[in-house]
C-alpha cells in the first residue's frame, strides 16, 4: 500500500495569532486568571485555525494552554471555541481530553484556560505504535461518551448530512460520482447512534504521553452518531501515509462489526465533502485548509476505489 506524498508542512499549517498580539487588558486579565505573569508563550502551529493556541510559562513555573480568538476580527473561531468551552464542561472525567479550567469573554475577546498536557503529536508519517495507541483511546473514549453528555448535541447527520449533496449538485461530472451519491445518501442511517462523535480526529489533535497516555484535543465539532466514526476518521491520515488499515479494520473491536457497505457510506460521505473543500478559493489567514483537504480527498478517493474495485 503506498502513501500520498504530503505536500504542507507537517505541524507548521496554521498562521496564529501569538501571546503578544493580544490587547494589553486581555493579557493582564489572564494572567490574574493564572495567578502569575507569563514569561513564555510558545504558539502552537498545527492545525488549520488563526486563533491564539500557545503554551504559556508563568513565573511560578506553571504552565497552562490558551486559545483566544477575537469576536470581531475571527468570529468563526470566536464561535468555535464557545461551542467548544461547552462541550469541554460536560466531558466525562473518564475521557482524555486536556480539562477546561477557565473561560474569559470580554472586550471582544474569548479566551479559553486549558489544562497543559505533556504530549507529542503522532510521528508523521504514522507508525503502527502510535495508531494502535490512539485508536485504544479512541475505543475507550467511546464507551466513555454513550450515551453523548450535554444537552441539545445535534447528530451527525443534522450537522453535516448535507454533504451528502454535493454528489449530485458540484460532484456531478466527476468519476463514480452517481455511486457514491447512492453510498453518501444512507450517511443518516449509517451514522446514527448515541454517542458523542469528536469529528475531527486528526495528528494535529492527539497528544501521546511518555507513559502510553493519550489525549484528544481541540473539541469544536462534536455532534452524536456512531461509536464507531471517530475511530474511522482517524484512519484517513495513516491510510494516506501508507499503513495497513484492511487489517486494522478487520482487528478493530468497533470497526470490525460495522458492514463493509456502511463503512463505504460513511468514506463515500467525507470523499464528497474533501472533493468539494480542495475546490474552494484559498483562505488568506489558514493557507493550507485547501491543500489538506486535497490530500484527504485523494487518500479517500484511493481507499474508496480499491474497496469497490473502481
Amino acid at each position: 500500500m503506498s502513501a500520498i506524498p504530503v505536500d504542507f508542512p507537517v505541524g507548521r499549517t496554521a498562521r496564529r495569532l501569538g501571546w503578544v498580539h493580544l490587547p494589553p487588558a486581555i493579557r493582564s486579565a489572564v494572567e490574574r486568571r493564572l495567578g502569575s505573569p507569563v514569561v513564555e508563550a510558545v504558539s502552537c502551529d498545527a492545525g488549520f485555525t488563526p486563533g491564539l493556541a500557545s503554551v504559556v510559562t508563568c513565573a511560578d513555573g506553571s504552565r497552562h494552554f490558551l486559545k483566544a480568538a477575537s469576536t470581531k476580527a475571527q468570529k468563526v473561531a470566536a464561535d468555535a471555541y464557545r461551542i467548544e468551552a461547552r462541550r469541554l464542561r460536560t466531558l466525562p472525567p473518564t475521557v482524555p481530553a486536556p480539562r477546561l479550567r477557565w473561560v474569559h469573554e470580554a472586550d471582544d475577546w474569548v479566551v479559553l484556560g486549558i489544562e497543559y498536557v505533556e504530549g507529542r503529536a503522532p510521528l508523521r508519517p504514522w507508525t503502527p505504535d502510535d495508531l494502535a495507541a490512539c485508536s485504544r483511546m479512541l475505543v475507550d473514549a467511546a464507551g466513555a461518551l454513550t450515551p453523548a453528555p450535554g444537552l441539545g448535541v445535534p447528530t451527525y447527520a443534522e450537522e453535516l448530512g448535507s454533504w451528502a449533496e454535493l454528489w449530485t449538485t458540484r460532484l456531478a461530472g466527476l468519476p463514480h460520482a452517481h455511486e457514491c451519491a447512492a453510498l453518501a445518501a444512507r450517511i443518516g442511517e449509517v451514522s446514527a447512534g448515541e454517542t458523542l462523535v469528536h469529528c475531527d480526529v486528526r495528528d494535529d489533535n492527539l497528544l501521546l504521553g511518555d507513559g502510553g497516555e493519550v489525549w484528544l484535543c481541540d473539541w469544536n465539532w462534536p455532534v452524536r452518531g456512531a461509536a464507531w466514526l471517530d475511530s474511522l476518521i482517524l484512519l484517513i491520515g495513516p491510510r494516506g501515509d501508507g499503513l495497513d488499515v484492511k487489517g486494522h479494520l478487520a482487528e478493530h473491536p468497533l470497526l470490525s462489526t460495522v458492514a463493509s457497505e456502511d463503512v463505504d457510506v460513511a468514506l463515500a460521505h467525507l470523499l464528497g465533502y474533501f472533493t468539494a473543500s480542495a475546490d474552494l478559493p484559498r483562505v488568506s489567514n489558514s493557507p493550507y485548509l485547501r491543500t489538506i483537504a486535497g490530500w484527504q480527498r485523494d487518500v479517500l478517493f484511493r481507499w474508496l476505489a480499491e474497496r469497490r474495485g473502481w
